[in-house]
């Protein structure tokens, strides 16, 4: 499988969901939610999971939007504060009720230990598709010309050591939050170590 094998959704939902990302976040985390959302549809094309590629877009372009400085929620984690507001930018999208909430459901799984595709294939996809491009979890998954192509196409550009800082930060000011847990669980050595950042084609 090739980049452009990956389906695209030509839709203006899905380029204003660009357009925010593009606004809010990091060069690094705008590379970041591009290729999870690669990730996440390439792994559905070659498993033949049938999913809304619209809806994952939206949800994979969006799914750090909790960790800018402009959409930080004090109270909540980041991933509830992106869920909600996903379902705003659903709303201003014109989705109906279900669909919003379908995106915001699917950005706060994504920090799910797991997720089950028969009763929600967009989360999963997007949980196991950040778990790569995080964590370098099960890079087996995709074929190493696909990693290597995406990897070139939407390069990382530190995005390690800046999304290590992001979760201490959430950690250290939400205690029970996923971030914290993470952190607590040792992601910060998985980050460093991720084999994207070392040789995106090597096989384990």
């Amino acid at each position: 499988m090739r980049l452009a094998d990956v389906p695209h959704p030509q839709t203006a939902v899905a380029g204003a969901a660009l357009e925010v990302v593009t606004a809010y976040s990091s060069p690094a985390v705008l590379h970041h939610c591009r290729r999870s959302y690669v990730w996440a549809a390439a792994y559905a094309v070659e498993h033949g999971i049938a999913f809304d590629a619209e809806l994952l877009w939206v949800s994979a372009m969006l799914h750090d939007i909790g960790l800018t400085p402009a959409f930080d929620n004090h109270a909540v984690p980041f991933e509830q504060a992106g869920g909600h507001v996903a379902w705003v930018f659903g709303a201003g999208a014109g989705w109906p009720v279900h669909r919003r909430k379908r995106a915001a459901e699917v950005i706060v799984r994504h920090m799910w230990d797991s997720v089950d595709v028969e009763e929600d294939p967009e989360g999963y996809l997007l949980e196991i598709a950040t778990g790569l491009d995080i964590s370098g979890r099960n890079p087996q998954w995709w074929p190493a010309d696909l990693r290597v192509e995406v990897v070139a196409d939407f390069p990382r550009l530190g995005l390690g050591p800046e999304f290590t800082a992001c979760f201490a930060a959430e950690a250290a000011r939400k205690p029970e939050s996923s971030a914290a847990r993470a952190m607590a669980g040792g992601i910060g050595g998985r980050i460093a170590a991720n084999i994207l950042d070392v040789d995106p084609a090597r096989e384990l």
